[in-house]
């Protein structure tokens, strides 16, 4: 037996025996909590060469139950995503050709999270298939935007120490959107997740380690370093803020490419009359047009623009120049509608390419518990993909 399928076994073995050790728990002292969360939404994708637009109507449901005591938790989560209407590439397969663009939401119901562990006061352990999200998830994350989650099947360990928050884990398969159906519903190898941040009153210090080893995805094995900085300096009324970002990449693992390229991040930001502004650049780098860095663990759809032309760094690299503007509006009867605007230039690393231009802006409010949602994507070719306009409306409620 394997150290990977040892591991497994004693992963799901600890999530499933930690309700023993509730059931001697004192009744008063057991908190157990529904978990529930519901989310309708429509999407429309207009692609430039594609035969007919997409039109996706679909229902995401995830309903478990978490318990704990004294520090000691155990969760059981199930997730279920049916296409209420479903003119669209669901990115299944056996579906056969489509004559539609992609929208990467498939029917599906599966065990989204499985865990059991011990948390107090920031330090402690999680055993078992979970969410993770590092920082603002640009290396790690869930995939929240979609409709099936990113999960992990991991052992993590979490520390507080002081301003020092440490997090490590190690991982044997990443749970991905694709659903249940997908012959992509997992990748399965060895990943090790490392990150460290202290809060250093005006400084916000990040630094991170990701060797990510798959066993059939070898094109995507890589290992990567990096730091990041954030500072919001202490001026009434503007809180201006700089943060900064640098990585490193090379090939690990059966990974057939021998590369080496960089990740860098610049943005200025601040708030003025009422609205947020941000301006900045992020490259991906490319080695020499040979191949470039990734990032396949990351919530990718909040970065590079909303219609996901760059889930994959193209060859040549990514260099993405972009501003964005938000600004909290009270409207009677909505309360507070938060609308957001932005406009990306790509280009690549590699090369002297221009890739094309991105529109995006959103609406969202929320009327009671349910949070309301209309966004709106529009990326203009020039020299990469095609055009591709996306638009959502979407309603979501947590309990």
């Amino acid at each position: 037996m394997t150290f990977k399928s040892i591991f497994m076994t004693g992963l799901l073995s600890a999530a499933f025996a930690m309700p023993a050790l509730a059931q001697e728990a004192d009744g008063s002292d057991l908190q157990i909590d529904p978990v529930a969360d519901f989310r309708l939404r429509y999407e429309a994708v207009d692609q430039s060469g594609a035969a007919s637009s997409a039109d996706a109507l679909t229902a995401r449901a995830r309903l478990g139950v978490s318990a704990s005591k004294n520090g000691w938790q155990i969760l059981v989560e199930g997730e279920g995503t049916l296409a209420l209407i479903d003119d669209y590439n669901d990115t299944i397969p056996s579906n056969g050709i489509e004559p539609f663009p992609v929208v990467a939401d498939p029917d599906s119901i599966e065990l989204n999270r499985v865990s059991a562990g011990y948390m107090q006061d920031g330090n402690g352990v999680t055993v078992g298939r979970q969410r993770i999200i590092h920082g603002n998830a640009r290396f790690v994350g869930n995939v929240g935007w979609r409709q099936n989650e990113q999960t992990f099947d991991a052992v993590r360990a979490q520390a507080a120490l002081g301003p020092v928050s440490l997090d490590a884990s190690y991982s044997v398969s990443q749970r991905t959107i694709f659903g249940s159906e997908s012959p992509n519903s997992h990748f399965d190898g060895e990943f090790i997740l490392l990150n460290a941040s202290a809060n250093l009153k005006i400084v916000d210090l990040t630094t991170f380690g990701y060797i990510v080893d798959y066993d059939k995805r070898l094109a995507f094995s890589s290992q990567t370093f990096g730091v990041t900085a954030k500072a919001i300096l202490p001026v009434t009324g503007l809180s201006p803020s700089i943060t900064l970002g640098f990585a490193t990449q090379s090939d690990t693992g059966g990974n057939p490419l021998n590369y080496s390229a960089n990740w860098y991040h610049a943005e200025l930001g601040a708030d003025i009359a009422g609205f947020t502004l941000a301006a900045g650049y992020e490259e991906l780098g490319s080695d020499g047009g040979f191949a470039a860095f990734q990032t396949p663990l990351a919530t990718l759809h909040a970065f590079n623009g909303w219609a996901d032309i760059f889930l994959v760094t193209p060859a040549n690299g990514l260099r993405d120049y972009y501003a964005r503007v938000g600004r909290g509006i009270g409207i009677p009867g909505l309360g507070n509608v938060k609308a957001a605007l932005a406009y990306h230039q790509f280009d690549s690393d590699f090369g002297g390419l221009d890739y094309g231009t991105e529109w995006d802006a959103s609406l969202g409010f929320k009327i009671g518990r349910v949070g309301l949602l209309a966004k709106y994507a529009d990326y203009n070719a020039s020299g990469f993909a095609v055009d591709t306009e996306k638009f959502w409306l979407q309603a979501q409620i947590s309990f």
